[in-house]
């Protein structure tokens, strides 16, 4: 159980059984994912997929903790520039709407209330130190760095694909994004900044 491939053709069975997962469960949620169409979708079987995640829902956290650590790589904080932060959360959303989809999905059906994750598996301590240490340098307002740090993240969801107004896609033109970038800039930067 959990056990990660030894072979380079095992491993390339994880890479697909994660690829298509991704996919099954950002479309289809944790109870609606079907693990007969996983296996299939990845020319795999299902003693290949317990084996390597236990179950449905241990490959769901792969999935899961993994599109978290991508997140918080891709879009690292910068806590002295939260409005270039939320821009950036904007088009990684863009790129990757599966993400989002996947925490949404996390937030129905596992946790409708309070943190997304529990707390030995949260990945904002550093946010929080950026953002303190951003307050105490006088750049960025008072207020809980949590609470703070939240605002941003919801301010560049306002068109993710989980937005209840609008789902923005990449397919759209660039200078449509342009405005909603230079909009999301300007309207963190002025709920961000420090008086």
């Amino acid at each position: 159980m959990n056990e990660q491939p030894l072979t380079s053709r095992g491993a390339a069975t994880y890479r697909r059984i994660i690829e298509v997962a991704t996919q099954e469960f950002a479309e289809h949620g944790i109870a609606g994912a079907r693990i007969e169409r996983i296996v299939a979708a990845a020319r795999s079987n299902k003693a290949q997929l317990y084996t390597y995640f236990g179950s449905k829902e241990g490959l769901f956290d792969a999935i899961f903790f993994g599109s978290l650590e991508r997140i918080v790589n891709v879009a690292p904080i910068d806590a002295t520039d939260l409005a270039d932060w939320a821009v950036r959360l904007y088009d990684e959303y863009l790129r990757r709407p599966d993400l989002i989809r996947l925490a949404t999905w996390a937030r129905l059906e596992r946790r409708p209330a309070g943190h997304l994750v529990d707390d030995p598996d949260r990945l904002d301590d550093g946010k929080l130190r950026a953002i303190s240490e951003a307050q105490a340098a006088g750049l960025v307002r008072k207020g809980d760095p949590f609470d703070l740090m939240a605002m941003v993240i919801a301010m560049s969801m306002a068109w993710s694909p989980v937005s209840n107004v609008y789902a923005a896609t990449a397919e759209e033109p660039d200078e449509l994004h342009d405005r909603r970038r230079a909009l999301l800039r300007e309207s963190v930067h002025r709920a961000m900044t420090a008086d």
